[in-house]
């Protein structure tokens, strides 16, 4: 169902992708991007919206959780993990309108992509 759901995001905003390691730079700051929608609509108290906007993140992190090369081992077990946590946060923040429980998301996936800029040396 969420296949492919990001890079069609991407793809439908003509944004091209030089490189796997830019896509995934990509995905972490398109979470961050729906994050902040979605605070948005928390504080407007728009439900619909609130909604539509944590899951378009989730569905972000349930393509990186397919992205996943478990032959990697412990890094990638660990980060499957990490964002099968991030997406229970998510599903919290929803339920009870919980603006920190998306902060604390985010804080993750800022961390994530920094990371990843650093040791993949992608553009920052």
């Amino acid at each position: 169902m969420y296949g492919n759901t990001a890079h069609s995001i991407y793809a439908q905003n003509n944004v091209g992708i030089e490189s796997p390691e830019k896509l995934i730079s990509m995905l972490y700051e398109g979470i961050l991007r729906f994050n902040a929608q979605a605070k948005k609509a928390i504080k407007d108290g728009d439900v619909e919206k609130r909604v539509y906007w944590i899951n378009r993140s989730i569905a972000v992190i349930v393509e990186l959780i397919n992205t996943l090369d478990m032959k990697q081992g412990q890094i990638a077990q660990y980060l499957g993990s990490l964002y099968d946590y991030e997406i229970q946060l998510l599903g919290i923040a929803s339920a009870e309108q919980n603006i920190d429980k998306v902060d604390e998301v985010n804080n993750v996936f800022r961390e994530l992509n920094a990371a990843w800029k650093e040791t993949t040396n992608v553009a920052q």
